[in-house]
């Protein structure tokens, strides 16, 4: 495979440099022009093969960051929950006083104002049930380090970032569906459904990623109702809804019933 004529917008696509737009349409051709993406598959795997032959003492150094950074986020952690605690106990003490007019205020606002019916709210976030994809346990970090930041970047919100050290995880190590499946998921938290839906819907199509297809399908619902697709969302959380064997389906069915996807 001559990678050349495609090297650099390979790299580009790799390195996250695109806009997205510019990701966006590299990816819509990833879908279409086989040549394209015979040239990604073996970019991937010569990005893979590089990154082996770095040798185990990068592997050891980046698990060494990670195992630091992992260290101090717990210290922080910690640090927080004692200032909350802290905060929590300082409060009480002025919510026992207040307790008694905070009550007669609300029992006097609610008589002489009475609110009116109120309408369900329209966002999909409002319905949404995150996946937080697998924990980063110790043996993670150790078997699969590439992954282990990927995720660890994701579940802290850094969705970029994460999407950018995914980019970097060899497909052979996790498998192809897990890889489209978390890049679906990073780009729906960016805020991106449209992206996330070519990846989503490649999963739920597969018949043979059986419960992975089937987070899939709602999360691909989510993505049409981001991109405010409602027909599209709709039919795939009735899809969903329907399914007893999905992990979703209570989020898919309160949404179909709150009606909010029957239009504007």
């Amino acid at each position: 495979m001559d990678l050349r004529p495609h090297f650099d917008e390979l790299e580009r696509f790799a390195d996250g440099q695109m806009t997205p737009a510019e990701q966006e349409a590299f990816e819509l051709r990833l879908e279409q022009d086989e040549a394209l993406a015979e040239a990604h598959a073996a970019y991937e795997q010569l990005t893979a093969d590089l990154r082996w032959a770095a040798g185990h003492n990068t592997l050891r150094l980046r698990l060494q960051a990670l195992d630091e950074r992992m260290n101090e986020r717990g210290d922080a952690l910690a640090r927080t929950e004692r200032l909350t605690q802290q905060r929590q106990r300082r409060w009480m003490t002025l919510g026992v006083l207040g307790a008694v007019l905070l009550v007669a205020m609300g029992v006097g606002a609610w008589y002489f104002s009475r609110p009116g019916p109120t309408r369900p709210a329209r966002s999909w976030e409002a319905y949404y049930q995150p996946d937080p994809g697998p924990a980063v346990t110790t043996g993670l970090l150790h078997s699969r380090p590439l992954l282990s930041e990927a995720l660890d970047q994701y579940q802290s919100g850094h969705y970029p970032a994460a999407l950018h050290s995914l980019g970097r995880v060899s497909a052979a190590s996790v498998g192809a569906d897990t890889l489209l499946y978390l890049r679906g998921l990073m780009l729906l938290r960016q805020g991106q459904g449209t992206a996330a839906q070519l990846y989503l819907r490649r999963v739920s199509e597969d018949t043979v990623a059986g419960e992975l297809a089937r987070r899939a399908r709602y999360h691909l619902g989510m993505a049409h109702w981001q991109a405010n697709e409602l027909a599209p969302a709709r039919a795939a959380l009735l899809a969903v809804a329907a399914d007893s064997l999905n992990l979703y389906r209570t989020s898919a069915q309160r949404a179909i019933a709150a009606g909010v996807l029957e239009g504007k």
